[in-house]
C-alpha cells in the first residue's frame, strides 16, 4: 500500500478521450488558444465531420499533455500549435 499522499487529479497518468474532448470543447468557447478553432475550421472546410475533427484535436491535446508530463514544465501554447498545424497527420505519435 502507498502511503504517498495524492490529489485526485493526478490520479490518473493520462486523460481519457471524454476529458481530452470536455477540454477542447472548453478551448473553443474559450477562444484561446485561438490555433483551436481554426484547426476546427481546416479541418471541417477539408471535408472532415466535425466530430472527427475534434477528435483529432483532442489527440494533439493528450500529445501536448503528455509532453508536458515528460518534460516536468508548463502548458506549451506554441508545441501545441505545431501538434494542431500537421492535422490530420500525427507525426508525433508514432
Amino acid at each position: 500500500m502507498n502511503d504517498t499522499p495524492h490529489d485526485d487529479a493526478n490520479d490518473t497518468e493520462f486523460f481519457d478521450e471524454k476529458t481530452l474532448l470536455e477540454m477542447v470543447d472548453n478551448q473553443l468557447l474559450d477562444g484561446h488558444p485561438l490555433q483551436v478553432k481554426a484547426t476546427l475550421m481546416r479541418l471541417v472546410m477539408k471535408g472532415t465531420p466535425r466530430e472527427e475533427a475534434l477528435q483529432y484535436i483532442a489527440c494533439a491535446l493528450g500529445a501536448e499533455l503528455m509532453a508536458m508530463e515528460a518534460d516536468q514544465g508548463p502548458f506549451n501554447v506554441e508545441r501545441y500549435a505545431q501538434f494542431l498545424d500537421t492535422l490530420p497527420e500525427m507525426p508525433w505519435a508514432e
